[in-house]
């Protein structure tokens, strides 16, 4: 039985990996990535330099708080745009009914492809890594703790929008329309606590604020880990991928 289970094991992470460097290289291959990850680094550069021209100015420390909350936003609109072909693509050329009659299960090919765009998420924002180390050549002594404790939440808060956004790809043979569904998605958990200011039910008002998603970003800009907001994004994350099965699972059967 142990056997078994490994060669199971191997096998998935095999199907996992092909499906994933798959989608990498077609993201290499599409103009839309560059030109989103483009704009994504021009306009993190440009909010960066007049993070630092402010905190000159004022004569205060840089910790990047100013950049973290401009890509925030940014970060609403990009990942859905990132992950509108994933599913999408895959169900307006007829490719989708291929790869579920493979010898794949729907689990693997959903994380494979989220890993895919897991991963070109995580390289844009390690280009942004440089940004700590400017303040430093620059003669800065910024607090590590907020900026790297902040990249971790960034990191977090963007799987989880990706998650949103694969789960929306599935949804739809269309990337625009895909990409509009994410968009409204990200947007509506991102603003849900607004809702709030008119609930009189303190219960209530409590449950949307925890369900908003930028309300979790707090602690992690102040250089505090709550595990509470950690399993917050990782329960967001394993949700909306279930979701994203259960949607190409019913597919399989029609």
């Amino acid at each position: 039985m142990w056997k078994a289970g490994s060669i199971w094991h191997l096998g998935a992470m095999r199907n996992l990996w092909v499906i994933a460097r798959r989608e990498l290289g077609a993201y290499f291959m599409s103009p839309v990535a560059y030109l989103v990850g483009a704009a994504f680094l021009v306009m993190m550069g440009f909010f960066f330099y007049a993070d630092v021209i402010f905190t000159i100015r004022s004569r205060s420390e840089p910790a990047l708080r100013y950049v973290f909350g401009v890509m925030t936003t940014i970060l609403l609109f990009v990942a859905p745009v990132l992950t509108m072909r994933l599913l999408a693509e895959e169900q307006r050329l007829g490719t989708l009914e291929l790869l579920l009659t493979a010898p794949v299960r729907d689990w693997e090919v959903v994380l494979g492809k989220y890993l895919a765009a897991l991963m070109f998420y995580l390289g844009l924002l390690a280009a942004t890594g440089v940004y700590p180390l400017l303040l430093f050549w620059m003669g800065g002594n910024p607090d590590l703790g907020p900026i790297l404790s902040g990249y971790l939440g960034m990191f977090m808060f963007g799987a989880a929008l990706l998650s949103m956004g694969l789960f929306s790809s599935s949804l739809s043979q269309n990337q625009v329309v895909a990409a509009v569904l994410g968009i409204g998605l990200v947007i509506l958990l991102a603003v849900i606590s607004l809702l709030a200011d008119g609930i009189t039910n303190p219960t209530l008002q409590q449950i949307l604020n925890q369900l908003d998603l930028r309300n979790h970003l707090t602690n992690f800009r102040r250089g505090l880990i709550d595990t509470s907001d950690v399993v917050y994004y990782l329960s967001v994350i394993a949700t909306f991928l279930f979701l994203t099965v259960q949607i190409l699972n019913s597919r399989r059967w029609r």
